[in-house]
């Protein structure tokens, strides 16, 4: 059993920035690879970016390729996401979830991943 907790999210104008965390604790962080899922209002999942176990690599959707980052830091059990150049329509509850690693892992199909986080609400005003 994985346990994730995200935080970072809040209100921000259009053009800034925000760093999400998720905190993991439970069984071993470095066996998941790891994603953030996005879902804004009256609207269906979004995947947003991943990142396998040792973090060196990481996928991006084309909607927010080159403003966000995803990175991983396995000692302290937490995967991060920084935005940047926020804009509204990245207005979401974002969600990160744990996805047990295999070769053949799927970084974007959100019924691969095994846990969830509760959300943490990104309201970006313009």
């Amino acid at each position: 059993q994985v346990q994730l907790v995200e935080s970072g999210g809040g209100l921000v104008q259009a053009g800034g920035s925000l760093r999400l965390s998720c905190a993991a604790s439970g069984r071993a962080f470095s066996d998941y690879a790891m994603g953030w899922f996005r879902q804004a209002p009256g609207k269906g999942l979004e995947w947003v970016s991943s990142i396998n176990t040792s973090g060196d690599s990481s996928y991006y959707a084309d909607s927010v390729k080159g403003r966000f980052t995803i990175s991983r830091d396995n000692a302290k059990n937490t995967v991060y996401l920084q935005m940047n150049d926020l804009k509204s329509e990245d207005t979401a509850v974002y969600s990160c979830a744990a996805q047990t690693y295999r070769p053949n892992w799927s970084p974007q199909v959100s019924r691969k991943y095994n846990y969830w986080g509760q959300g943490t609400q990104v309201t970006v005003s313009s």
